[in-house]
């Protein structure tokens, strides 16, 4: 970055400026999925292979979700910093600027042998500068000494540039960011309308059967959840599965009851049974699968990552036979999904796109592994 020494005012303004106005001015929207037409009738697939597929749609747009949320709250956190650069920008080119005329007015006053108020160059440059008039006595030397105005100038102007370039930075991932969170959004809408034209295109038999389906695989998922929860289980799988009327009252791994903590995790959790599933949503009038853990735990007083695949990360990890209510388990080997342990060998969790927030057993998918948050 180019800054003038001389009489010339600086050009960073015009840098400072033109990145102000791109932090502005970056938006966050992306392309948006075309559904498409009408749906195609399934009369050549069994019940099972369009179970299958289905599961599979709705497990892609999941990951992505995830994705998706990733991506947005890296974006806010990048909005966050860049808001504070900003600010810091213009104190600091402000400051480069006093200091600029500062110089100007002492070279002046030196040249044609007077003096300089104390007063300007006190402030500026003490330590403290509401002692500035009891040291009117040091202006004469004060100055005498543009060296230090000087070099008091090149350090504004390196830490100017340290912050512009900062702010680009940010900005140019903050961009990234929100081009992955369009990606994202764009696979998302595609998978659930491909699902969606698949669902429309069935016939009233096929629904019926399709319904049939899911509950025999939520019982037998169910009955693969032994009292100590060491059963893991791999079948239902996209979080789709039937569901259940669980109260919240079961045990697991010995007869623990929520308690605490965890007991107000689980009761705003079950206070959302009914609320639709939405992706990228943390509430209050939909969820998705991360979002519903996430908020829970905040309103409990134990803040959580956002995402399941960050709650898997950073949130202290327990044996799956020792689960207990209010532990989050976490769902497939890329972690995309997660629901809340309420004992009896259930979830509460928001399953996917089409679905309300539901009990549904544990074992209904692929378990990867048990978190505790407060632990």
């Amino acid at each position: 970055m180019n800054v003038s020494i001389g009489g010339r005012r600086l050009r960073s303004r015009a840098t400072i400026a033109t990145l102000v106005l791109a932090i502005a001015l970056t938006a966050g929207s992306g392309p948006s999925y075309a559904a498409p037409g009408d749906p195609e009738p399934r009369g050549d697939q069994s019940i099972e292979d369009i179970h299958a597929e289905l599961e599979g749609l709705y497990r892609k747009a999941e990951v992505a979700t995830e994705a998706y949320n990733a991506a947005d709250e890296k974006a806010t956190k990048q909005e966050k910093r860049l808001t504070s650069l900003r600010k810091g920008l213009a104190r600091t080119q402000s400051r480069v600027d006093d200091l600029h005329d500062l110089s100007g007015a002492a070279a002046r006053t030196q040249y044609r042998g007077g003096n300089l108020a104390a007063t300007g160059i006190q402030l500026l440059l003490g330590d403290h500068p509401d002692h500035a008039l009891d040291e009117a006595s040091q202006a004469r030397q004060a100055v005498r000494s543009l060296v230090n105005v000087s070099e008091t100038q090149k350090t504004a102007r390196a830490e100017l540039t340290r912050q512009t370039d900062g702010a680009a930075k940010e900005l140019r991932e903050l961009k990234s960011s929100r081009t992955d969170k369009a990606e994202a959004k764009q696979k998302i809408e595609g998978k659930v309308a491909e699902a969606e034209q698949i669902e429309a295109g069935l016939k009233k038999e096929q629904a019926r059967e399709l319904a049939q389906l899911e509950k025999k695989k939520a019982e037998e998922a169910e009955s693969r959840w032994t009292g100590s929860g060491s059963g893991s289980g791999s079948g239902g799988g996209g979080g789709g599965g039937g569901t259940s009327t669980g109260t919240g009252s079961g045990t697991a791994g010995g007869g623990t009851k929520a308690t605490g903590a965890a007991a107000k995790a689980v009761d705003f959790a079950m206070a959302q049974i009914g609320k639709p599933y939405g992706w990228g949503a943390v509430g209050p009038s939909a969820y998705d699968c991360s979002g519903l853990t996430s908020v829970a735990w905040a309103r409990a007083g134990h803040p959580i990552p956002r995402t399941s695949q960050a709650q898997w990360a950073g949130v202290t990890r327990v044996s799956l036979s020792s689960a207990r209510p209010g532990d989050l388990i976490i769902y497939f080997s890329d972690a995309t999904h997660v629901g809340m342990y309420i004992g009896g060998g259930k979830i509460v969790h928001a399953p996917r796109p089409g679905r309300t927030i539901t009990t549904a057993p544990a074992a209904s998918m692929s378990v990867l592994g048990v978190v505790r948050p407060g632990a």
